[in-house]
């Protein structure tokens, strides 16, 4: 063998590089690089699918008129501290939802409102942070504020924890109405995350019909707790604009949407909220 061909592989195998050039399956080759070990990897397998962002956007870039308060950033969530995963407090959404939600916001707009937002797609390492912070029952530091009806105990048995999210499928959005006359959020009856029956969209009326009935016999507190007409009514502004354009509501939370022909009903994704 040629000596200076000695010398070349030697080099590249105390680098530990070797040239590589993938073969796609529909007939076209690149170039690169991969250590030793690795190489029998294929270019595809490089980034895992749930880490896949190519499909999402940043949701401000889509829905500029949507008002952001991303909670899981903050510490003013149930859980009290800046949740994993929220690395940047922006808000991220599949194209196809964004793109529906973007219609949202003109149709809510011309009534006066504009959205704002709590939260939308939301990494796997988010709901396991959920999970962590459910299993320690010594923790309730935020219970005054997001659940104080209910024994910490419960939430799994009650499904407010769960170990899988829709979030994190992508193409579902937490948020409420901001009314531009009096520059306050619309009066919804209750905060976001509250864990209880007063966040159930049935809760004081029917949300099939829009008729406020008053029922807050699901309450547990005592004495009950109750919601007005006008808040049952402010809800449903919310429900039929999210509705009209194709979203699906949750049976338990007023502020909780997701697209009904979301585009990746079966992946969870693991990447972090941030810019790239």
């Amino acid at each position: 063998m040629n000596k200076k061909l000695l010398y070349v592989i030697a080099a590249i195998a105390l680098c530990g590089v070797v040239a590589v050039t993938y073969c796609h399956s529909d007939g076209k080759c690149s170039f690169g690089e991969c250590s030793l070990g690795e190489c029998s990897q294929s270019e595809s397998s490089a980034v895992s699918p749930t880490e896949d962002y190519s499909q999402f956007v940043v949701l401000s870039d889509a829905v500029p008129d949507a008002i952001l308060e991303i909670r899981y950033y903050s510490t003013y969530n149930f859980v009290g501290d800046r949740i994993d995963g929220y690395e940047e407090p922006i808000a991220m959404l599949t194209k196809q939802a964004a793109k529906a939600l973007k219609e949202v916001s003109d149709d809510v707009k011309s009534q006066g409102y504009r959205l704002k937002i709590y939260d939308a797609y939301r990494p796997q390492k988010a709901v396991d942070h959920f999970v962590r912070w459910a299993e320690d029952l010594q923790d309730t530091r935020m219970k005054q504020y997001f659940y104080p009806d209910l024994d910490k105990s419960v939430l799994f048995d009650q499904v407010y924890i769960a170990a899988k999210s829709g979030h994190t499928r992508g193409s579902t959005v937490d948020l409420t109405l901001f009314d531009m006359q009096t520059e306050k959020e619309l009066d919804m009856g209750g905060t976001f995350d509250w864990f209880g029956p007063e966040s159930h969209p049935d809760f004081c009326g029917n949300p099939e019909t829009g008729e406020y009935t008053g029922d807050n016999s699901k309450s547990p507190s005592e004495p009950k707790r109750s919601i007005t007409a006008e808040q049952f009514a402010h809800r449903m502004i919310l429900r039929k604009a999210m509705l009209a354009h194709g979203f699906v509501p949750m049976d338990t939370e007023w502020w909780h949407f997701t697209l009904k022909n979301e585009p990746f009903p079966d992946t969870y994704f693991t990447f972090s909220v941030k810019r790239r």
